[in-house]
């Protein structure tokens, strides 16, 4: 199939001027202040959580937002750092440094590109639900595991990396902070409480403001023996630029032997699971904003959007970018219609950077980790998760690996592995659909044809079996019917007619069994026929050969031809019909 290059790279923003209008963009306007606002602790918190900083995580937040708003397939995806990254990038960092995490981020941001240019956008759809839950609800404990250090004030240094290491590094090295945890519980009980007091001001931003308040306070008219100073806050441990840095290269420090190439096969894997990870989740926030809005995304040039995204935003210092749920769901709410919210929103975040960056600094460690906390609880999916225990099924146990995959090991092999048993699932659901049956005695013309012709039983003969594929003949039904057909028991029938009329497509796996099956039934003196083949599986067939290896004849256009045909060869043979 064609497709031009405007199909597969049309920024929503553009359509949207056509029939804009001044009382959307007041609506657009508010929409994307009050997503700005809330966008404000989240970019922060996950910049911090990543390894980074606050301020790789506002500039993230500005210029991926941004590209997104613009060159995105949706009209309201909000772009930015999300929860999802915060795994894959503090492991990168440790691993290859902060130029690792830039050429991965680019890596990705390429393979996003070429993923849209591919029209792949689709395809990423049919990742199985309980994949995704798996590895989303993993992610969220391993977020969880890492606020414990900032929301018991531990001010632990090279923590590991290691699920399990971490906690073991914890309980060695646990001595609370009372000043921090009192913060952290405070931040998260309001977390808890504001959403069901007020749907209009977020948890997240009323936390950060009163812990933020208070916390300066306290440090203001308290007696220093209270022990309030030692209180960890932002600017205790990062220092906020006033402005967005400018573009810069990566410094290559590379290890003595080991070439740029080298570095970049490391940092592939890394890559693709960035670039998966940030497919699947802007494409399942762009999915759940259409069915709000009823509108229908472009899944490709959100693809295209999201790697250019990933491509600029390294050289500013920035950390990997995807569309965010949250954050695209507050715009809805707030009626944002069109990506000039999202520019906007960007536009907030800008004006944070360069004249709040002080404030920023007085925010407490223990407040961001109690706002994480609760993403972590967001993104859990507990109530999937429980559902599928009380019901157990094979969905459940794909869900358990993909999760205890991600937690043990790590996002990578949990994604590589999601992929792998998608594809598994995909093709045990499609192998369960295809039936094989074997036909013996009679069939019903009414019931059971390939054409609808009102007549009596169809009588197949003595010396004749009638074999019928019912779905796709693929490699995996494919063996299975050869398998059938090698160790059929009882008398060997010297004909053996395949029904093909309801096979929609074969792959090369069945030709090659199909081709090995004709010719050792010649071998053994016992005659295929092929009935109700149709045209395009037809021409496959002939394409791969399997026309020679047989009479014409014996391809019949349908089962009234095709026993015709027997009866006509058996007494050929000098058999007797039934």
């Amino acid at each position: 199939m064609h497709y031009s290059l405007r199909e597969v790279f049309a920024p929503k923003l553009f359509t949207t001027f056509r029939k804009y209008s001044r009382a959307q963009f007041g609506q657009d306007a508010l929409a994307g202040i009050i997503v700005g606002i809330v966008a404000i602790p989240l970019a922060i918190a996950f910049g911090i959580s990543s390894g980074v900083g606050p301020t790789e995580g506002l500039i993230t937040a500005i210029i991926a937002g941004l590209i997104i708003s613009m060159f995105g397939g949706s009209k309201v995806q909000i772009g930015g750092p999300t929860g999802a990254f915060i795994v894959i990038i503090y492991g990168i960092i440790q691993q290859y440094g902060l130029t690792g995490l830039m050429i991965a981020t680019i890596m990705a941001g390429i393979l996003l590109i070429l993923m849209g240019l591919a029209h792949l956008g689709s395809v990423i759809k049919f990742v199985p639900y309980p994949v995704i839950v798996g590895f989303t609800a993993g992610i969220a404990v391993t977020i969880f595991s890492t606020q414990m250090n900032d929301f018991f004030g531990l001010g632990l240094s090279n923590v590991p990396a290691n699920f399990v290491d971490k906690w073991v590094y914890y309980f060695h090295h646990f001595q609370v902070h009372w000043w921090a945890f009192a913060v952290g519980m405070f931040s998260l009980a309001i977390c808890i409480v504001m959403p069901k007091l007020t749907k209009r001001i977020p948890g997240s931003l009323a936390a950060i403001v009163f812990a933020t308040f208070g916390v300066w306070l306290l440090k203001e008219y308290a007696p220093e023996s209270w022990g309030i100073a030692s209180l960890q806050t932002i600017s205790d441990l990062y220092q906020l630029p006033h402005g967005i840095p400018a573009p810069h290269l990566p410094s290559l420090e590379l290890a003595e032997g080991e070439s740029f190439f080298t570095l970049v096969q490391k940092l592939f894997p890394s890559a693709f699971t960035i670039a998966m990870l940030g497919a699947i989740e802007s494409l399942l926030s762009a999915m759940v904003a259409d069915g709000v809005i009823g509108d229908k995304h472009n899944s490709n040039t959100e693809l295209i959007a999201q790697g250019i995204a990933n491509v600029v935003v390294p050289f500013f210092g920035g950390i990997p970018a995807t569309g965010a749920i949250a954050r695209t769901m507050t715009n809805i709410n707030n009626g944002g219609r069109t990506p000039v919210a999202g520019i906007i929103h960007a536009v907030v975040l800008l004006l944070v950077l360069l004249f709040l960056g002080q404030l920023v600094g007085m925010i407490p460690m223990a407040c961001l980790a109690a706002v994480l906390i609760m993403v972590s609880y967001s993104m859990s999916g507990w109530k999937t998760i429980y559902g599928l225990i009380k019901h157990p099924n094979r969905d459940l146990y794909v869900l358990l690996i993909t999760f205890f995959l991600t937690v043990i090991f790590d996002l990578t092999v949990a994604i590589e592995v999601g992929i792998l048993l998608a594809l598994v699932l995909f093709l045990m659901r499609t192998s369960e659909q295809t039936q094989i049956r074997t036909l013996h005695n009679e069939i019903d013309p009414n019931e059971d044809t390939d054409i609808q012709l009102n007549l009596e039983h169809l009588t197949i003969p003595q010396g004749v079996e009638v074999y019928e594929i019912d779905g796709p003949y693929f490699f995996g039904i494919a063996n299975r019917f050869d398998d059938i057909m090698t160790h059929v028991s009882g008398e060997k029938y010297p004909i053996r007619i395949i029904r093909m009329r309801k096979v929609p497509f074969v792959d090369s796996t069945a030709m090659h069994n199909l081709g090995m099956l004709i010719q050792r039934s010649h071998n053994e003196g016992i005659t295929i026929i092929l009935s109700g083949v149709k045209t395009h599986v037809l021409h496959q067939l002939q394409t791969g050969g399997i026309e020679q290896l047989m009479n014409p004849d014996n391809i019949c256009p349908n089962i009234h031809v095709a026993l015709h045909r027997a009866e006509h060869l058996l007494a050929e043979q000098g058999k007797t019909t039934k």
